[in-house]
């Protein structure tokens, strides 16, 4: 794969596909401008090198349509103060009067389109969409990692009709530190694993069986775990129809010699509600009409050992209703766990990511993934569109299970 330090873009036009989906509040201002600054790396290089720089990207989900709180204005004005140069937004991102402020770029000039996913062409990945997206520059780059996951034109069909194409730094960086962390990783390979559904991390747990040596559990998604063991949960939100699948993948652990670990102890309250009252109880004993939000300081305990003698640490999805202070100590545990093990850590997903950010650690974490999404698709082994249309040769280590544990209906 070529890397946009490989090309020669000096006066060139260069088409940049980033993702600046950041959060606005209901005055259009940004309240967390991280993915903007983790593209930075790539468009100073640009501007530096002298190229014409147009960039790309969605943000929200309009659906096709023009929804003007979904413009990319306020990205423009955050992008202007950080990096201290004029960002012009172009009125749409295709068409006549996009193509006449293009051709008017001189070097060093840097324009953004406007909402890419304001064309339902986008979302549908139409050839004749990424043609038009290709013919405004002369080469393209994707740093874009979290819709690398996405077959979407800005994304796909683009690359397909692009003069030359190449990846930028972020995406660099991901697939470095994920190839680092799953497929020559240092060991013992540990993998934490939370979140509300096995059902949404299915694919990502059966492969990690076939990667990792040690595989840890939690969030509601270990309910399902425990009923798989005959544990009473009360009122807990378990997925009944996957514990036979829960069961399947403990003994798939065991069978790979893969030491799996579930909560030995949580905390329950009657209700998902920061005022609702709470106990910390042994997994024995959850009572008939309370559920489980968060795990426990004996699990805390347990899981912070299990981690005192990795080499590579794999996390995904928190531990409990974390957004809530009152479940939120697991979580929070499972941050400083991670931040101060002497392992190569790697924190993916978007409420992981908030997490570490909360706990004030982010600078102790090696790697923390933009992308929520493709982060999981290549815990999976599934291979991401967008990498895949910058090399057609870029090969993941499926692994192929006719004895898979997964319902037929997502194998």
């Amino acid at each position: 794969m070529q890397y946009l330090n490989d090309l020669k873009i000096k006066n060139k036009k260069v088409l940049i596909r980033v993702d600046m989906n950041v959060p606005l509040d209901k005055n259009q201002n940004i309240t967390d401008d991280n993915r903007i600054r983790a593209v930075l790396p790539t468009v100073n290089y640009a501007l530096d090198e002298n190229a014409k720089v147009i960039l790309c990207s969605h943000i929200g989900r309009p659906k096709g349509k023009v929804v003007p709180e979904l413009s990319l204005a306020p990205v423009a004005r955050r992008l202007s103060r950080l990096l201290q140069k004029e960002v012009l937004l172009a009125p749409d991102c295709v068409g006549p009067e996009v193509k006449k402020i293009i051709d008017a770029m001189k070097p060093g000039d840097i324009v953004l389109l406007e909402n890419l996913r304001f064309h339902p062409e986008e979302t549908k990945n139409d050839e004749d969409f990424g043609r038009e997206l290709a013919a405004l520059a002369d080469i393209y780059v994707n740093d874009a990692f979290a819709v690398a996951h996405r077959a979407h034109a800005s994304v796909v069909a683009v690359a397909k009709f692009a003069q030359k194409v190449a990846a930028g730094f972020l995406m660099k960086d991901e697939l470095k530190f994920f190839y680092q962390s799953m497929e020559r990783p240092a060991r013992p390979l540990v993998a934490v694993i939370g979140g509300s559904k096995v059902s949404g991390k299915l694919e990502a747990l059966e492969n990690l069986l076939e990667n990792v040596d040690k595989l840890v559990i939690g969030g509601a998604m270990a309910n399902t775990f425990l009923k798989g063991v005959n544990y009473y949960v009360g009122q807990s939100l378990i997925e009944e129809d996957l514990v036979s699948v829960a069961n399947c993948l403990m003994r798939r652990a065991k069978e790979n010699q893969v030491k799996l670990y579930i909560p030995v102890d949580c905390v329950v309250a009657p209700k998902m509600d920061p005022q609702a009252e709470t106990k910390i109880t042994p997994i024995q004993e959850v009572p008939r009409d309370w559920m489980i939000l968060d795990i426990g300081p004996a699990t805390s305990l347990l899981y912070a050992e299990v981690l005192q003698n990795a080499k590579t640490i794999i996390w995904n999805g928190p531990m409990g209703a974390f957004e809530m202070d009152a479940f939120s100590r697991g979580t929070m545990a499972m941050v400083q766990a991670v931040a101060n093990s002497y392992a190569l850590t790697i924190v993916g997903g978007g409420d992981t990511d908030v997490a570490v950010h909360k706990a004030g650690e982010t600078s102790k974490i090696s790697y923390i993934s933009t992308g929520g999404g493709a982060f999981l698709a290549l815990l999976e082994g599934s291979q991401l569109p967008g990498v895949a249309a910058l090399d057609g040769k870029f090969v993941l280590k499926a692994h192929e299970r006719p004895d898979s544990c997964l319902p037929k209906t997502i194998t």
